[in-house]
């Protein structure tokens, strides 16, 4: 029995839908499957308890030596990085990254991010490593945090970025976009890793079934959605496409040479 986590979010739901119905070839394998928010998965896969689970890049980057990254069910992209949001403009926080010499002005800006072991707070730090007034919470409860002033700005993931202007809420930055400025290489946000003790021929066998699982999505949307449908059950069924839409492309049905490169800048600036 192999022990599966992934988040409940659109995208995963999606892709992992074909998997955990047996829609698909499983070679054998058997699956015992939960569902968690992707800090909750980063915390799991550091804890070891877990064969095969839905990680941040960030995360994994510190994992490297227990989980290997499997080659489909990743989220790569360009256009669909974190967005840092505000109530109002402030123009400290859209220009200090580029300012030297403002490190101490912004010094008690609280901001809100997903999750201390996130791919958002990581590309955070990197667009702002003066800011230290971090506050970690549950992705969801951000733009309730910035509208209410508990928290200066928000760093959004997931379905938000479809929902903050609708709140009265401002984009700030794009860190996806100041990641592909950086790098010329599409963001990787999330990956699909399993337990590198799981030997030789299990992992080849994971690889194969997580890119058919994927690949079914592609080809029957429709079969799937009732399981995405399960699962986020509060979110307009037209944000849940364009959540899919976003997230889901030809990087997660195989990572390919560009997704591997992006892969790889993001483990030298780590590193």
């Amino acid at each position: 029995m192999i022990s599966l986590a992934f988040s409940p979010c659109p995208n995963d739901t999606f892709i992992f839908a074909a998997l955990v119905h047996g829609w698909i070839d499983l070679e054998g394998l058997s699956f015992d499957y939960q569902l968690a928010d992707i800090e909750k998965l980063n915390m799991w896969a550091m804890e070891g308890g877990i064969d095969m689970i839905k990680v941040s890049f960030h995360a994994w980057l510190s994992l490297r030596d227990r989980y290997e990254l499997l080659e489909s069910g990743s989220a790569l992209g360009f256009g669909s990085g974190p967005l840092l949001i505000a109530r109002r403009r402030i123009p400290l926080l859209r220009f200090a990254r580029n300012d030297t010499n403002a490190g101490g002005k912004i010094a008690d800006i609280r901001v809100a991010l997903p999750g201390e072991h996130t791919t958002a707070h990581f590309l955070f730090s990197l667009a702002y490593p003066m800011i230290t007034r971090k506050e970690f919470m549950l992705f969801s409860e951000i733009e309730d945090a910035v509208l209410s002033g508990a928290v200066d700005a928000g760093v959004i993931i997931h379905e938000n970025r479809f929902t903050y202007e609708q709140k009265g809420l401002v984009k700030l930055l794009d860190l996806g976009e100041f990641w592909e400025e950086k790098s010329n290489s599409p963001i990787p946000l999330g990956g699909i890793i399993a337990k590198r003790n799981l030997g030789e021929e299990n992992l080849e066998k994971l690889n194969r079934i997580m890119r058919e699982s994927v690949n079914f999505a592609m080809e029957y949307p429709e079969q799937v959605m009732d399981f995405v449908k399960a699962h986020a059950q509060e979110m307009d069924e037209a944000v849940m496409r364009k959540h899919i839409n976003l997230y889901v492309n030809r990087f997660t049905l195989d990572l390919g040479e560009d997704g591997s490169r992006a892969i790889q800048t993001l483990i030298d600036i780590y590193d």
